[in-house]
């Protein structure tokens, strides 16, 4: 089952946006009309194909999404080898990871994310506060088109724990809480990539990365 709304009558990009059950969809799906794109929030994989561009929105806990996505890894994969642009937000972008840390603190044992980006998450050290929450400053690492533009601008998080990719290589752009982690990432292809922080709550800097995202897929 799937919804569309547009924002504009000439959508540069058709995204979809997955419902799997802890996501923050509405904000997200407005963000992403304002950066042009026509969106559809969806709970069919079969949707998938069709898209110019995937994204993985995620609030909550790392076992309870994994979970609750459990129809969609093998989709989700499947997009990522034709090259589809997957876009991971928050819980998203953790996701997107091997394993997390949470899930053992939880007691659950470990817990397989997509594996997309080899890496784990972690929490961060008992001498800062947690949750991390408000605006820090995005470091960028690296070129990818995800960040093109907000080098030194202003990004709104909010999480207790973090990745921490194998590869340093994986790391596109850093923030700094006491301790430098990654705020964006990337797999090795480029087509997999993901933010800690949410892009649809961050004002301006989020919106240039929402629009960087559907010129992306309309490129591709």
């Amino acid at each position: 089952m799937s919804t569309t709304t547009r924002e504009t009558d000439e959508a540069l990009a058709e995204i979809v946006l997955v419902d799997y059950g802890l996501g923050n969809l509405r904000s997200a799906q407005r963000g992403l009309e304002r950066a042009g794109a026509s969106v559809s929030i969806t709970d069919d994989p079969d949707d998938f194909a069709a898209a110019d561009g995937i994204v993985l929105p995620g609030v909550g806990a790392f076992s309870e999404g994994m979970e609750n996505a459990g129809p969609f890894r093998d989709p989700l994969a499947a997009a990522a080898d034709r090259g589809q642009p997957i876009f991971g937000i928050c819980l998203g972008m953790q996701m997107l990871l091997t394993t997390s840390e949470e899930a053992d603190h939880a007691g659950q044992g470990q817990v397989e994310g997509l594996d997309f980006v080899p890496g784990t998450n972690v929490r961060f050290g008992q001498e800062l506060k947690v949750p991390h929450m408000g605006w820090n400053e995005l470091d960028v690492q690296r070129d990818h088109p995800i960040v093109e533009g907000v080098d030194g601008e202003y990004a709104y998080f909010v999480h207790s724990y973090y990745a921490e990719p194998d590869d340093p290589d994986a790391v596109v752009a850093t923030t700094d809480y006491g301790v430098s982690f990654p705020a964006v990432i990337a797999n090795e292809a480029g087509n997999v990539f993901g933010t800690q922080f949410h892009p649809e709550k961050s004002g301006e800097t989020g919106l240039r990365i929402l629009r960087n995202f559907v010129d992306y897929c309309a490129d591709r």
